[in-house]
């Protein structure tokens, strides 16, 4: 019932004029519109913010979401208004009904600041900051960026969910594994989280536990709740920031490390995981979970080794069988990539999309 929400009654409530709604308006009105019940504890929410040409992207990532995950989910996807239609018309065809539902919602800010957050890194990219404070009955979320891929059930990391301790409040993945490479250790001019930084482009998330907690911070003795120190924080770093909102995470996480669950690389598995030499262990000996396209890899010539499973997954129709329409033509696809550093290591980019078609194939024969 939420898929048909009309983006000029979203508008109405978000996007009011700064001379009538400051900041606490805004967060009074996202807090009054409670559209959503609370939804059961065996779903999985997914959230993802698309703008521009990133329709297809966004489908292709959604797809392999569904194709293997075992548990309902709920797709929540921020879209610039042009692009509401689109999504509706092609998941509205998704061929499983009752496993998947979707909301679509408006790209909306802080009324009085929304030019600020709309132009931090890439138009959009910030909008994952305000999550917590929009989906205020979803308890917990799975964010990802577009230019995922998921090659093994949403059901394996969102089990990381219960591996939080008491304090934890979100897992990130390390920015690198190698910190001869590393960007944050060698640039950065703001602090961010361990030796390397952290990736923000899968992001689990308790929400529940983010609105509660208190950050400690370095602009005041006094700790502020999620809602209370974006603002601030963009204001006394935006000069320093390279990578946007990623670089907000990083300092709230360097200043509150004991709320961030780090899980391994192959949870969000990069170029810079191969295109120097192999330095993700984990996805050598098990490898890739979750494939992160990012630099544009999935649309040039650069990395066609992340290229291959891109399309191979997009080309992809529901129903067929797996591995005669995905994994033979793939491995085909990737043994083309060896002259490439990536490609020379394509076995750990095939190694667990095997396996997940195996368990699919098992828990189908068993009803």
């Amino acid at each position: 019932r939420c898929k048909n929400l009309s983006v000029s009654f979203w508008n109405s409530y978000w996007m009011l004029p700064s001379d009538v709604c400051g900041m606490n308006c805004f967060w009074e009105a996202a807090f009054r519109y409670d559209y959503m019940k609370t939804q059961p504890s065996e779903k999985m929410h997914l959230a993802v913010v698309a703008c521009g040409e990133r329709l297809e992207e966004t489908v292709t990532m959604l797809r392999s979401a569904v194709i293997f995950s075992i548990k309902p989910l709920h797709f929540h996807i921020f879209a610039e208004d042009q692009l509401h239609e689109s999504f509706k018309d092609i998941l509205d065809e998704f061929p499983y009904e009752g496993k998947v539902n979707y909301t679509l919602y408006p790209i909306t800010f802080p009324s009085e600041s929304a030019a600020e957050w709309k132009k931090l890194f890439k138009p959009c990219a910030s909008q994952r900051l305000f999550l917590p404070l929009i989906l205020k009955n979803v308890d917990s979320l799975l964010y990802v960026d577009t230019d995922i891929l998921f090659l093994r059930p949403v059901d394996d990391i969102w089990s990381f969910l219960g591996k939080f301790n008491s304090t934890q409040i979100a897992a990130m993945a390390p920015e690198h594994e190698e910190p001869r490479i590393g960007w944050y250790n060698r640039f950065a001019r703001h602090p961010y989280y361990g030796v390397t930084g952290i990736n923000s482009g899968v992001m689990l998330m308790n929400m529940t536990r983010i609105r509660r907690k208190y950050f400690k911070n370095d602009m005041t003795p006094v700790r502020l709740q999620w809602g209370e120190i974006l603002m601030p924080l963009l204001k006394k770093y935006k000069l320093n920031i390279t990578w946007g909102d990623q670089d907000l995470l990083n300092i709230m996480f360097f200043h509150n490390p004991e709320s961030l669950y780090v899980f391994p690389c192959q949870w969000n598995y990069r170029p810079d995981h191969c295109i120097y030499g192999s330095n993700c262990k984990a996805a050598e000996e098990e490898g890739i979970f979750i494939l992160h396209g990012n630099r544009g890899v999935y649309h040039d010539d650069k990395q066609p080794t992340f290229r291959a499973v891109y399309e191979a997954i997009k080309n992809y129709s529901f129903g067929d069988d797996l591995v005669h329409s995905l994994l033979q033509p793939l491995e085909r696809e990737l043994q083309k990539t060896t002259h490439t550093y990536c490609g020379r290591v394509y076995k750990v980019f095939i190694k667990q999309l095997t396996k997940s078609v195996r368990d699919l194939y098992a828990r189908r024969s068993k009803g």
